[in-house]
């Protein structure tokens, strides 16, 4: 069973910077998309950044310009980049691969933005 395993979550105050990661336990094969969603208290999960095995990518509106999504196929990872943080970036970041065959979610990873 693939697990996918996240890392870089923490405090930080805003306009601060943190690097998320997620790796897979083990290789994945017909990956159709990579990406990163997030969930705060109250609210629904939502997108945050994608990327296609195509090379395309796709920004929630919200990120536009702070974060970068970028991904090491060799690895199976997933790299969130996320610059100028504000406190409505703070949620649970929660990593997502999607196969041709199955949906793999990470467990999560908190981020909090807060001075």
């Amino acid at each position: 069973q693939v697990q996918l395993v996240e890392s870089g979550g923490g405090l930080v105050q805003p306009g601060g910077s943190l690097r998320l990661s997620c790796a897979a336990t083990r290789k994945i094969f017909g990956i159709n998309a990579m990406g990163w969603y997030r969930q705060a208290p109250g609210k629904q999960r939502e997108l945050v950044a994608t990327t296609t095995q195509g090379g395309s990518m796709n920004y929630a509106d919200s990120v536009k310009g702070r974060f970068t999504i970028s991904r090491d196929n060799a690895k199976n990872t997933v790299y969130l980049q996320m610059n100028g943080l504000k406190p409505e970036d703070t949620a649970v970041y929660y990593c997502n691969v999607v196969t041709y065959w199955d949906n793999y979610w990470g467990q999560g990873t908190q981020v909090t933005v807060s001075s």
